[in-house]
């Protein structure tokens, strides 16, 4: 009973204030022993409305063990302000995209169906090999006669469509 409470009361007063991001989320950490080893517990407090897809990305990592600091504030404004850049630069590839596209004449707008289309069949079947004549081979003919003249002569064994005998 002394175990739980002491790790109740610990949970309240031995918590160390890590950071906080511009969502307002505080992060957390402490240190307890769990089987006799000591382990660093990391933890977030949601301001409102716990909404995990507010956790930046820096602190994800962090609260996973994956970066050993936590993010600094000017480290977390300097990558804030790399993906507004980045943000702009994207939109200005697709207005430039867009411009060259109404030049050529050749600019649709996208019209989503949802479906996605099937396989190109002709692409196919061009892989599978052709007789001499150019001619697409028939069923199994053309098979049979390229093993039976790739065949040893007086191997003895009989070889017919769905069926097999052993030499004599």
């Amino acid at each position: 009973m002394s175990k739980l409470f002491s790790r109740i009361a610990g949970f309240f007063t031995s918590r160390n204030f890590v950071g906080v991001d511009k969502a307002g989320n505080r992060y957390f950490t402490r240190v307890e022993e769990v089987d006799g080893i000591m382990k660093e517990k990391r933890w977030v407090k949601f301001k409102g409305e716990e909404d995990p897809t507010s956790i930046p990305v820096e602190w994800i990592c962090w609260l996973n063990g994956q970066r050993k600091k936590a993010p600094t504030p000017e480290e977390m404004i300097e990558l804030e302000a790399r993906r507004e850049l980045t943000r702009q630069n994207v939109a200005l590839l697709k207005k430039e995209e867009e411009e060259r596209r109404a030049k050529e004449g050749s600019f649709r707008k996208n019209v989503g169906t949802g479906k996605v289309g099937g396989p190109d069949l002709k692409s196919f079947i061009q892989q599978f090999p052709t007789t001499p004549e150019g001619q697409k081979p028939e069923e199994e003919s053309y098979i049979m006669d390229k093993v039976r003249s790739s065949e040893p002569s007086g191997s003895g064994a009989t070889f017919r469509p769905g069926t097999w005998q052993p030499p004599t």
